[in-house]
C-alpha cells in the first residue's frame, strides 16, 4: 500500500509540473559546464575552463531551438555569454596584449665629453667652404671643430648618414616652424645631436623625444603627460617647443652659440659662467673649461655637423636616400581607442600606427587625441570607428572576413565562441559571411602596463640636461 500511494503521488506531481522540456535540460546542462568552467578558471586551468565554457554555449545553442520560455532564455544566454567574456578579458587568452613600444638610445650619447684629433689635411679646404658659406647660423671652426669632422668623417661616418636618412620625414616640419619663430633652420642639426632625429630617444637622465626635453622644461613649453601620452614624444609639438626654447635662449643671450650651450646645459649654468668670467662669449668660455665638458663639445658638434650637411659631396653624404615627409590625415578620438582596432580600419601594422603615432605610451589612445592616421584615410576611419561602440573601442576588434571563411573559422582566429561574435554582431550563428563583411570581435585586445620615460639614478646629465 505504501509503495501504492508513492507512486501516486508521484504520477500527481508528474501530472501538475509536466515532464521537463528538453530545452531546459539543455540549459541545466550549460549552467553545469558554466559551472566547472569556472572552477577550472580559479584553478588556472584556462585550457580546460576553455572547453567547459564551449560546451555551455553550445548546450545554450541547443536549447534555442524551442524553448519552453524565450524570454527566459534570451535572458540567461545573455547573462552566460557577457559572464565568458569578462573572465575572456580578465585573463583567458582571449584577449590579445599587445607589445607597449621601445625607446631608442641617444646615438651621441657616448661621445659628448670625448674629443678627436685633426686631420691637418682638411684644415685648408674646411676653411674655404667656411668662407663661401650662406647660413643663418654663424660658423667658426678651430680644432675641436675640425676634430668632430674628422670624427664624423670617418668612424662616425654611419652615425651621421644614418641621422640625415631619417631627417627626411621631419626636415620639412622643422624648417617650416623654425622659419615660423625666427630660428635659423640650420639648428635642425640639434634634434641630430640630441636624437638622430628618432622620436622616442631617451637619455640616462629622462630626456626624451626628438628635442630632448626633461619634463620641467617641456611642461614650460606646454608638453605634457599622462598616463597615455608624452607630447615631448610628438615630433612637431616638441618641434614647436625646442624652437621657442631657442627663442628664448637668444634673447636672453645675444648669441647663438650661447644659446644652443644653454640649451644643452640650461640656462643657469650659462649665465653663472658668463657673471663669473666677465665673458659673454662661448669660445671664451670654453678656453676658460668653465662648461660642463659635454656643453664644451656640443657646440663644436653641432657646427661640424651643419657644415658636412651644406657640402655633402666633399664628406660622402651625398648619396643618401632621405626617408619620404610624413603625410598624414588626423581625427580627433571621442572614445579611449586601441591602436589594434586603428590597424583593423586602416591595414596599417602596429609598428607603423606606433611610428605616426610616437608619443603614445601604450596601445591605446585617450580620448581626445588627435590621432595621426594615413593621408586620405581619416573620413573612412572615423565613420568605420560609429561602427564599434564608444566603451568597446579600447578592446573590440573590426575583422574583414576573407574568402572561404564563416562564423566558426573566424571565431577560432580570435579563440572566442561563435555565440559571443554572433551576439556582438546581433546576426544568427548560422549566417553565412559574405567576404569583406566587418565583424565586430569582443575583447580581442587587453592593455599593457604603459612604460614611463625614466632615467638613470644618479647619473651627472640629469643634474643639468636642459635644466
Amino acid at each position: 500500500m505504501r509503495v501504492f500511494a508513492v507512486i501516486l503521488v508521484l504520477a500527481s506531481v508528474l501530472g501538475a509540473q509536466g515532464v521537463p522540456a528538453s530545452s531546459d535540460l539543455w540549459m541545466q546542462q550549460a549552467d553545469e559546464r558554466l559551472r566547472t568552467g569556472r572552477k577550472y578558471y580559479q584553478e588556472g586551468n584556462y585550457r580546460q575552463a576553455r572547453v567547459e565554457f564551449d560546451a555551455a554555449i553550445d548546450n545554450m545553442m541547443k536549447a534555442s531551438v524551442n524553448p519552453s520560455n524565450r524570454v527566459t532564455f534570451e535572458s540567461r544566454m545573455e547573462d552566460m555569454v557577457d559572464a565568458i567574456h569578462r573572465l575572456d578579458l580578465a585573463g583567458m587568452g582571449a584577449a590579445v596584449v599587445e607589445a607597449v613600444p621601445g625607446f631608442d638610445k641617444v646615438p651621441l650619447e657616448d661621445i659628448v665629453e670625448m674629443t678627436f684629433p685633426v686631420d691637418p689635411r682638411i684644415k685648408e679646404t674646411v676653411k674655404t667652404q667656411v668662407s663661401n658659406l650662406n647660413s643663418g647660423l654663424p660658423i667658426t671652426v678651430n680644432d675641436t671643430v675640425l676634430g668632430y669632422i674628422n670624427y664624423f668623417s670617418n668612424r662616425g661616418h654611419k652615425t651621421i648618414e644614418n641621422g640625415l636618412v631619417r631627417a627626411g620625414r621631419y626636415s620639412d616640419m622643422i624648417t617650416r616652424i623654425f622659419l615660423e619663430e625666427g630660428v635659423p633652420v640650420e639648428l635642425i642639426h640639434l634634434a641630430q645631436a640630441e636624437s638622430g632625429f628618432m622620436p622616442r630617444a631617451i637619455s640616462p637622465a629622462a630626456a626624451a623625444g626628438m628635442w630632448q626635453f626633461v619634463k620641467f622644461r617641456g611642461n614650460e613649453y606646454g608638453l605634457k603627460q599622462s598616463a597615455y601620452t608624452d607630447d615631448r614624444l610628438d615630433p612637431e609639438m616638441a618641434t614647436r617647443a625646442a624652437a621657442r626654447h631657442l627663442h628664448d635662449l637668444y634673447s636672453q643671450f645675444g648669441d647663438w652659440y650661447l644659446a644652443i650651450a644653454a640649451y644643452n646645459c640650461g640656462p643657469g649654468t650659462i649665465q653663472s659662467a658668463v657673471e663669473r668670467t666677465g665673458y659673454a662669449d662661448f669660445w671664451e668660455l670654453h678656453r676658460r673649461k668653465v662648461l660642463p665638458n659635454e656643453t664644451a663639445n656640443y657646440v663644436p658638434i653641432i657646427l661640424a655637423m651643419t657644415l658636412m650637411a651644406k657640402y655633402p659631396k666633399e664628406y660622402g653624404l651625398e648619396g643618401l636616400t632621405p626617408e619620404a615627409p610624413l603625410e598624414y590625415d588626423t581625427i580627433t578620438l571621442n572614445a579611449n581607442t586601441s591602436l589594434s582596432l586603428i590597424g583593423d580600419l586602416t591595414g596599417l601594422p602596429l609598428t607603423e600606427l606606433h611610428s605616426l603615432n610616437p608619443s603614445l605610451l601604450m596601445g591605446t589612445a585617450p580620448e581626445g587625441y588627435v590621432l595621426k592616421v594615413p593621408l586620405g584615410t581619416a573620413l573612412e576611419v572615423a565613420q568605420d570607428l560609429e561602427m564599434v561602440p564608444g566603451d568597446k573601442r579600447a578592446t573590440w576588434r573590426l575583422y574583414r572576413v576573407q574568402p572561404g571563411e564563416n562564423l566558426a573559422t573566424v571565431s577560432k582566429r580570435f579563440n572566442l565562441t561563435t555565440a559571443v561574435i554572433a551576439k556582438a554582431n546581433d546576426i544568427d550563428p548560422k549566417v553565412e559571411l559574405a567576404e569583406g563583411r566587418k565583424l565586430l570581435i569582443p575583447g580581442a585586445f587587453k592593455e599593457p602596463v604603459a612604460t614611463a620615460v625614466k632615467g638613470k639614478k644618479g647619473s651627472k646629465k640629469q643634474k643639468r640636461k636642459k635644466g
